[in-house]
């Protein structure tokens, strides 16, 4: 698949079918996050991949009882190691890398006619509590993953003259 019509196809995904993922292609999507640049290329993030059912569960009511998350057949949660390293420009390395990384995983899923979805409503504290994560680091997002249940629908996006400036910043 062209990477612009995996782009385009990406979306995010709030139901799933009972049906497993074969663990090739959960390390082939998994090796497109270990590919993507960091800061430093330090790398300092770790994936958590959750396959069993009562911890999916649980992950889906730490998550405001999103419970489309504990269908999906495999969650991730990615997980900073270094949350407290700010960038030159003052913007925290963690949310930038995982999140780099998380976006090769969603194309990479997309390439595999797999569906994601990006999680950011959940309870740090319980989520680390399930997963057994140490209190120093930090969860970014948690991510579901799967065959996609339901039809997409339309994306709807700004105009690209309404996020894109030149030369200058304008409102």
């Amino acid at each position: 698949m062209d990477i612009y019509e995996a782009i385009k196809k990406r979306r995010s995904v709030r139901a799933y079918k009972d049906k497993k993922i074969d663990e090739a292609v959960l390390n082939k999507i998994l090796e497109a996050a270990r590919l993507a640049p960091s800061a430093h290329n330090s790398q300092e993030y770790k994936f958590v991949v959750v396959k069993n059912a009562a911890k999916r569960k649980a992950l889906a009511k730490a998550a405001l009882d999103q419970k489309f998350i504990g269908e999906a057949p495999v969650v991730i949660a990615a997980v900073s190691l270094n949350p407290e390293h700010i960038m030159t420009c003052e913007v925290p390395a963690h949310a930038v890398d995982v999140a780099i990384a998380l976006d090769h995983l969603t194309l990479a899923a997309v390439e595999e006619n797999l569906a994601t979805c990006w999680i950011g409503a959940f309870n740090q504290e319980e989520v680390k509590r399930i997963l057994n994560i140490p209190e120093k680091y930090k969860v970014v997002a948690l991510m579901p993953l799967g065959v996609p249940n339901d039809k997409p629908r339309p994306k709807r996006r700004k105009d690209l003259k309404q996020l894109v400036c030149k030369e200058k910043f304008f409102e």
